[in-house]
C-alpha cells in the first residue's frame, strides 16, 4: 500500500495517534499489508508465580487457531530466542522445518502452525515506555518477508504504540503486588538498599525484605534483580 491509500489506513503514518481499538486494528492491518504478511497478534505475556499469561491485545487470527495452538504455545514463540528486539534482524520460526525452535515448540505444534496458515511466523519485541508486548508476524508460506520491511514495521509499531499508553493499559496491565510490594521494589529499582526502603517508609528492614520476598514469589522470580525488571517490562513500577 503506498501513497494517499497507506496514509488514510495507517493513521500513524501521517501523525494521527491512534484514538481506538479500532485505530489499532486499521492499523495493524495496514503494516500488514504492507509487508505482505497474512497475519498479525501483538500480546502481551504477563508472569506470576505459577504461570506465563497471555493477553491478546489484537490479533487477526482465526479463533479457532487460537484456541487450538494455545496461549502457552504463543507465549513460547513470543519470549522465544528468536524474538527480535529492536534494532536486530528478525528471526523467523518456521514449524515445517523445525528451524530453530527445539525447546520452543513440540513436533505436534508445529504441524498444527503449518496447517492453520502459519508456514512462517516472525516474532518481534516491542519496547513500548515501561512495557514489553510481543508483535507475531505470520504468512503462510516460507521466505516471503523482508527482513528489512519487517525491521521497519517494527519501529512503527513501537513508535505509534508508545503514543498511547492508556489505549493498553486495560489489556496488558496485571499487577499482582500489593501497595506495600510495589512501593519497595520501586525503590530498589532506584537504586535504595534495605535500610533505605525501611526509613522511607517508616518500616523495619525485616518488613521491607518480607515485601521484596513476596514480590519475587509472585513473579517466579529467582532474586530481586529479576523481580524488578519484571515489574518494569509489564509496567508495573
Amino acid at each position: 500500500m503506498t501513497g494517499l491509500g497507506y496514509q488514510t489506513a495507517f493513521p500513524a503514518a501521517s501523525g494521527k495517534p491512534l484514538a481506538s481499538r479500532g485505530d489499532l486494528t486499521a492499523f495493524l492491518m495496514a503494516l500488514c499489508q504492507r509487508i505482505g504478511a497474512d497475519s498479525y497478534m501483538l500480546v502481551a505475556v504477563l508472569h506470576d508465580q505459577h504461570r506465563s499469561d497471555v493477553r491478546i491485545v489484537a490479533s487477526n487470527w482465526v479463533y479457532d487457531a487460537i484456541q487450538v495452538i494455545g496461549h502457552r504455545t504463543i507465549a513460547a514463540i513470543a519470549e522465544s530466542s528468536l524474538a527480535a528486539p529492536p534494532g536486530t534482524r528478525p528471526q523467523a520460526v518456521v514449524p515445517s522445518r523445525a528451524m530453530g525452535i527445539a525447546r520452543v515448540l513440540d513436533g505436534e505444534q508445529c504441524r498444527m502452525l503449518d496447517v492453520l496458515g502459519h508456514g512462517e511466523i516472525f516474532p518481534l519485541r516491542l519496547n513500548v515506555g515501561r512495557q514489553q508486548l510481543y508483535l507475531l508476524f505470520s504468512t503462510e508460506e516460507a521466505d516471503r518477508l523482508d527482513p528489512a520491511e519487517l525491521t521497519r514495521a517494527q519501529m512503527r509499531c513501537c513508535h505509534a504504540l508508545s503514543q498511547v499508553p492508556d489505549l493498553l493499559a486495560a489489556t496488558t496491565q496485571h499487577d499482582p503486588l500489593s501497595d506495600r510490594e510495589r512501593e519497595c521494589l520501586h525503590w530498589v529499582s532506584e537504586g535504595k538498599t534495605t535500610d533505605e526502603v525501611a526509613v522511607i517508609l517508616g518500616v523495619s528492614s525485616n518488613t521491607v525484605n518480607g515485601y521484596v520476598t513476596h514480590a519475587i514469589q509472585k513473579f517466579a522470580a529467582t532474586n530481586r534483580v529479576m523481580a524488578v525488571a519484571t515489574a518494569i517490562r509489564s509496567g508495573i513500577i
